[in-house]
């Protein structure tokens, strides 16, 4: 199968999907590899090194979409794409379905079988760590004075105290910016709704951070004290109370950072609206918000290595297995389709925008089989079945 890497067209997003090493491993599994120009060029990865690397270089995305069967890339389908896509093609990107109803009902309408990336990781998503680590150090920079914060030094000087961290969330994202902030002398806070997760960061940084359950009332209470916050919450789509109010951000001292990482809308942060590299910070109620939706694309060297490496396994196993053997043998694959040939099949976005939708493992026919399992990617769950 004629395999397509895209060049993404997202404001501000610098990665690739697949370097010259995942393209080369693709060409020897026997699969011709097409990649748009200027693809790899911001990631550090130059047209000759694809070339180099045996790929066929095409000239626009229309040669792409036109040629290949397989087609990847980082960031959502944009407007403009949507009628290029044909019937029956494999298409692997971060869709964030469940958020986005037009790019869902494009991809319905043209019956292409959809995987969404950001639910395919089995141990989190390399995106999500770069999120976590860079995002943390774009906090430290939004705290400088010359950018409108209080002018703290992460973790002081002699005579004077270092900042307090309080980071929503102990999951990957979290731990990531965690590991950023605790090694740079910081005084950190994670606040998680599991004790479990508690108690082993508590373990792991042999009690040198501070823990506690992630509550409103918990956090209202902290934040007053403390100089910068991290949102790494996962919220869940749909739930329209706050974790942070206007209120409690009002609280905090005139300065202080929010670094949403999670990026909802209608998420944890009543203050939130999403930014760009281009013009990254806003100040609500005193506070300087830093809420960029694509941090990683701000190391897009590193994380085009990393993110490409975690999903070539998934693109070798669909090219070389096939769409159903590939997610019978890998339950976060399988949950990971959002639209298979017309159908919707990704639960979360269901049970949000009230489509009817059908499970992969049944529209691939699959389900009787024993099938590698695979926790639900969110809490939402949808009873609204297509009938086959």
């Amino acid at each position: 199968m004629n395999v397509g890497i895209l060049k993404d067209i997202k404001t501000g997003e610098n990665r690739v999907i697949a370097t010259p090493v995942e393209v080369a491993g693709l060409i020897a599994d026997g699969h011709p590899v097409y990649v748009q120009k200027n693809a790899g060029q911001k990631a550090g990865f130059p047209d000759e090194t694809y070339a180099a690397a045996g790929a066929v270089m095409a000239d626009t995305a229309e040669e792409i979409y036109s040629t290949c069967g397989f087609i990847a890339k980082v960031k959502e389908f944009e407007p403009a794409e949507y009628d290029l896509l044909k019937e029956n093609q494999i298409v692997f990107t971060c869709i964030h379905p469940a958020a986005h109803p037009e790019e869902v009902q494009a991809l319905l309408d043209k019956k292409v079988i959809a995987f969404t990336a950001e639910d395919s990781h089995r141990y989190g998503s390399p995106n999500c760590e770069a999120a976590g680590k860079q995002g943390a150090l774009m906090g430290l920079e939004s705290m400088l004075t010359i950018n409108g914060g209080k002018g703290k030094f992460v973790s002081g000087l002699g005579g004077a105290p270092g900042m307090k961290v309080l980071i929503l969330g102990g999951g990957t994202v979290g731990q990531a910016a965690l590991s950023v902030l605790h090694a740079l002398g910081a005084w950190v806070t994670v606040a998680d709704i599991s004790i479990g997760t508690l108690r082993s960061l508590q373990n792991e940084y042999r009690q040198s951070i501070d823990t506690m359950i992630s509550s409103r009332e918990n956090v209202k209470a902290l934040l007053p004290s403390v100089d910068m916050v991290l949102n790494c919450v996962k919220w869940p789509k749909g739930n329209t109370e706050y974790l942070v109010t206007r209120e409690m951000v009002r609280s905090m001292e005139p300065g202080s950072v929010i670094v949403d990482i999670s990026n909802d809308e209608q998420g944890a942060l009543e203050t939130f609206h999403e930014t760009t590299h281009e013009n990254p910070r806003y100040v609500e109620e005193g506070v300087v918000h830093y809420c960029v939706s694509n941090i990683p694309g701000a190391i897009a060297n590193s994380t085009s290595v990393a993110y490409a490496a975690s999903v070539l396994p998934h693109f070798r196993s669909i090219l070389n297995n096939g769409v159903a053997e590939a997610c019978a043998r890998d339950g976060y694959l399988r949950r990971s389709l959002t639209a298979y040939k017309g159908y919707l099949t990704h639960e979360e976005t269901s049970a949000l925008q009230n489509r009817p939708w059908v499970r992969p493992e049944d529209i691939l026919g699959i389900s009787g089989r024993k099938l590698d399992p695979a926790p639900p990617a969110t809490v939402s769950r949808s009873h609204n079945f297509i009938t086959l």
